[in-house]
């Protein structure tokens, strides 16, 4: 009975953990999608999601400079979303063992 109960406790940990690194990718390209489309940036959503993907963003913007601004975004930002993903299922595969 313990071990089922230790081994859902685990699981539970794990989608949390993923859900987290889900929600931060989200976040990062939502904030690539604004930029991208043009979003008007002295809109108040636009300064919350920016808020929120510029320190979840860590060192990766200015990482790759390629001359065209859209495409910097993109990159650097899109590198931001894909590392809280492998990190986090990296973390979530830890956690389930």
């Amino acid at each position: 009975m313990t071990t089922l109960r230790r081994t859902r406790g685990r699981g539970t940990a794990a989608r949390v953990i993923s859900g987290v690194g889900a929600v931060f990718a989200v976040i990062e390209v939502i904030y690539i999608l604004m930029i991208i489309l043009g979003a008007n940036q002295s809109n108040a959503f636009f300064g919350f999601i920016r808020s929120l993907a510029e320190p979840l963003a860590l060192f990766f913007p200015g990482l790759f400079g390629t001359g065209n601004h859209n495409l910097d975004v993109i990159v650097n930002y899109g590198l931001a979303a894909v590392f809280w993903l492998v990190l986090t299922g990296f973390l979530a595969r830890l956690v389930s063992r």
